[in-house]
């Protein structure tokens, strides 16, 4: 703690003294290139956006009676942990100005200060919106603040002119705050790379009226004397380029949520065709006026899977851009419940393999030259010393000098001589763990490393639904579990030395192996003399480590039952199950018609158990069973987490999981409209709708299309695509029968037209490299059963669903595959209104009810 006390003491002097840094204003070459003024090197950097000075985190903090500093002091410390160099914010702007636009010297600029000089410490660089229009509120109302952009809304601070003289005056007073804490204004922040001037401005005005609004705004901010780089937001009605950049501004700022925003839940399948490229089409227009690019949000939202991320940061130094951001880091305190952005989920503790694809795309950012051609997927899933892996789930950096990776795999390190650094979670050639929490090895000297593994993250609840600070949708849990290590000069019976504060824990050795709980450890060979106060590359302090405590109070019964099995087939149940309280016993007590069986569930690794079924069981019919848990506390059953169990007298749950088991003749339905509805995947309509049928249990899923094509207002120019089309994964609902896949020939659909005019329907399948084949199909006005032989089925275009932002990226995924259909390798349902429909019908309303599709 002294030497980091020391350190922030230094740099607090050196900032008073006006030397804080070395480094120079960062200036836009004749290349479009940022680059810093010191010595010309080209600017790279990424991170994360992060609002804790503001809006709801600030509320949150104070309704949970949070100290927002030690909050930041730890988050910050997890982003130099995670190797991040850049920050980003759009502050908001309506807590911290007045309605004439007046700088206040408020609270929550006095926590943004705070923040800003917290990074600086770490040499964790920003790029600053002053200006973001939005409330104060989501995802709560928004309060009555005080500012100009409250007053006036988005759209009015776009044109009203008492809003654009308010936004004058407060770009300018923004720019020369001194903050108190570093005693450097913004616009000489030797760690503030660029400004941005505003967050997502949507103009709807003409040109000259665009233009002129941002000149405003660049000549305000170059009046208070600053020479960054000034930025704006070009992702957005992007048929006003041009203006723009006649505005006079350094360069442009991108955005990409590449799954869409807000599904609710998790999106399933392969999404690696989402991120095949970040096409601008507009890029001759930043080329022409010699601009840099850098990205201020991104995220694959409503995904859980760490592939995608380091796959978008390859397409993004594959499009020019030197920086980016990811939106958005959720604060540490908050993460249980992910209540700041629902439809986003990234913390280090919360989220681990996630937070680990983060770090890589980092080093691909500052690793891949920009403008790279790496091909088109699924060539470009290995680049430089990169690789991407959608169905392990899996990213990895393998470098002479690191080994970062986002899930167990068997790859063996590029060299382990020259090792320096190993980050990663599961199992891997050189480091063997049980947890479920990230883990940290740097090496120090010859024999000597540093261990950091943080604390298990278990997910217990859907992270993208209806959040609340009173819901839980992920828990910590310290445990000790057994850890190897194959690491080159590190020999047997090595020491082993807590390091952080608090941390009593002592290890016992055999060999290469040893039981290890969440903290910091030196590890020694013995006979190595080491300096634990010398001076290490090191971006924290040797001793430093925080993470969550404990937040298991219950039992978890993580599981979901397989849909549906075929009669004599082989299968398990499987559940992670968590507990506050020592588990001694989990059983599955099954009923199938008149035969019962109960079975132990075993613990094979980590929170899981499995089951094999006994093969009397899976006869025709329906298969349902309970879980029950038995801890020092007595026994619990699920689902609906009931004490006691069937056995008891006053047992009263009547909730079971149930499988349905049947004849492995019968048709394998891939979709079926009465239970698959929820799940579907493309743009939202008010009319489309899930109807009853004449027949019980049966439902239609009706979709009714106005216009095949509607202008895009932030891209008006882009050529028309007719067609409508949206998309389910089925690979949840089949599991228990994929294996019937290559046995089935015929395609069955059940559907009709809902009007006149439509007469065809494309139905596609969409294999796991995001191939799709598929057919037309004549659909009469009449519910019918179609019946199309698989070996029908032809090359078509794979539309990218969800629909990304921003809407000028292509509407379909070019990709490499020349080979045939493999139905094995199927995982999704491609329907698409529009293929095949004469031109003179293009322009009426069109409509399809989908009642279900399935192969025999």
């Amino acid at each position: 703690m002294k030497r980091k006390y020391c350190l922030s003491l230094l740099i607090g002097l050196m900032s008073v003294l006006g030397f804080s840094q070395e480094k120079k204003d960062v200036y836009v070459d004749d290349e479009g290139l940022m680059r810093w003024g010191h010595n010309d090197d080209e600017v790279k950097g990424f991170g994360v956006n992060y609002s804790v000075p503001f809006a709801h985190a600030y509320r949150s903090a104070q309704k949970l009676n949070v100290d927002l500093k030690e909050v930041i002091d730890k988050d910050v410390y997890h982003f130099s942990r995670l190797g991040f160099d850049l920050y980003r914010i759009h502050v908001w702007d309506t807590e911290i100005s007045d309605e004439e636009g007046n700088l206040l010297e408020n609270e929550h600029l006095e926590l943004f200060d705070y923040l800003l000089k917290k990074l600086k410490e770490r040499d964790i660089n920003f790029v600053i919106t002053p200006i973001a229009f939005w409330g104060n509120g989501w995802p709560e109302p928004d309060e009555d603040t005080p500012g100009f952009s409250n007053k006036y809304g988005k759209a009015g601070s776009l044109t009203e002119p008492g809003a654009i003289k308010a936004q004058e005056n407060y770009l300018a007073q923004f720019l020369n705050h001194v903050n108190p804490h570093t005693g450097v204004a913004y616009k000489d922040e030797p760690n503030l790379i660029a400004f941005e001037i505003s967050n997502e401005p949507h103009h709807k005005g003409e040109p000259e009226e665009v233009q002129k609004f941002i000149e405003r705004m660049v000549k305000s901010m170059k009046s208070t004397g600053t020479k960054k780089p000034i930025f704006y937001n070009v992702s957005h009605s992007i048929h006003l380029a041009e203006s723009y950049f006649d505005a006079g501004i350094d360069g442009g700022t991108f955005q990409w949520y590449p799954t869409g925003l807000g599904f609710q839940k998790e999106l399933e399948g392969n999404l690696l065709p989402n991120v095949n490229d970040y096409n601008i089409p507009f890029n001759n227009v930043i080329e022409e006026n010699n601009a840099a690019k850098l990205v201020y949000e991104f995220d694959a939202a409503d995904v859980m899977k760490s592939y995608i991320y380091p796959a978008m940061a390859r397409s993004f130094r594959e499009a020019g851009i030197q920086i980016g951001t990811h939106f958005a880091y959720e604060p540490s305190f908050l993460a249980h419940g992910n209540t700041e952005y629902n439809t986003h989920y990234m913390n280090l503790a919360y989220t681990p393999k996630k937070a680990l694809a983060l770090k890589i795309a980092g080093e691909i950012f500052h690793q891949v030259p920009v403008n790279s051609d790496f091909g088109i997927y699924p060539e470009n899933l290995e680049f430089q010393d990169f690789a991407i892996d959608y169905e392990k789930d899996l990213a990895v950096l393998n470098s002479e000098e690191k080994f970062i990776y986002t899930n167990t795999n068997e790859i063996q390190p590029k060299s382990l001589e020259t090792l320096k650094q190993v980050a990663g979670f599961g199992n891997s050639e050189i480091v063997k763990y049980e947890g479920k929490g990230a883990y940290f090895l740097d090496k120090l000297d010859d024999g000597v490393w540093r261990l950091e593994v943080m604390p298990d993250a278990v997910l217990v609840d859907n992270p993208f639904g209806s959040n609340s600070l009173e819901k839980t949708v992920a828990v910590i849990n310290w445990q000790e579990w057994e850890m190897t290590l194959d690491l080159a000069g590190l020999a047997d019976n090595f020491s082993l030395e807590a390091l952080n504060e608090g941390n009593e824990f002592i290890p016992e050795i055999e060999r290469k192996s040893f039981k290890i709980r969440p903290g910091t450890y030196l590890l020694k060979n013995e006979n190595v003399e080491f300096d634990k106060n010398s001076d290490l590359d090191l971006r924290f302090e040797l001793e430093e480590f925080t993470a969550p405590e404990t937040t298991v109070e219950r039992t978890y019964v993580l599981h979901e039952a397989v849909k549906e099995v075929a009669e004599n087939s082989s299968a398990e149940i499987k559940a992670e199950i968590i507990s506050d309280k020592k588990i001694e016993k989990v059983e599955a007590w099954l009923q199938n018609g008149n035969s019962y069986e109960s079975l132990e569930l075993h613990n094979n690794e980590t929170y899981n158990y499995s089951a094999e079924i006994p093969k009397k069981m899976l006869k025709i019919g329906f298969l349902e069973y309970r879980i029950i848990v038995t801890t020092e506390d007595g026994k619990e059953t699920f689902p609906g987490e009931v004490s006691g169990s069937p056995e008891d007298w006053d047992f009263y749950s009547e909730e079971q999981f149930s499988t349905r088991v049947v004849n492995e003749n019968k048709s394998l339905y891939v979709f079926n409209a009465a239970e698959d509805e929820n799940y579907i995947v493309g743009e939202w309509s008010p009319q489309n709708n899930l109807v009853p049928t004449n027949k019980p249990g049966e439902a239609e899923y009706q979709v009714k299309v106005q216009k095949l094509f509607e202008e895009d207002v932030e891209n008006p120019e882009a050529t028309a695509i007719y067609d409508y089309s949206f998309r389910y994964n089925f690979s949840r609902k089949i599991e228990g029968r994929k294996a019937e896949l290559d046995s089935k020939d015929k395609i069955i659909i059940k559907a009709r037209a809902l009007r006149e005019s439509t007469a065809k329907l494309q139905l596609a399948f969409v294999m796991k490299n995001g191939a799709a084949f598929g057919t037309l199909i004549d659909l009469d006005s009449e519910i019918e059963t179609y019946e199309i032989e698989v070996s029908s089925l032809k090359p078509v275009k794979t539309v990218s669903l969800p629909r990304p932002y921003p809407s000028f990226l292509p509407y379909y995924f070019e990709h490499s595959y020349e080979g045939n259909f493999e139905l094995e390798n199927a995982e999704a349902l491609q329907f698409s209104i529009g293929a095949g429909i004469e031109d003179t019908e293009l322009e009426n309303p069109h409509g399809v009810g989908i009642i279900s599709v399935s192969l025999e």
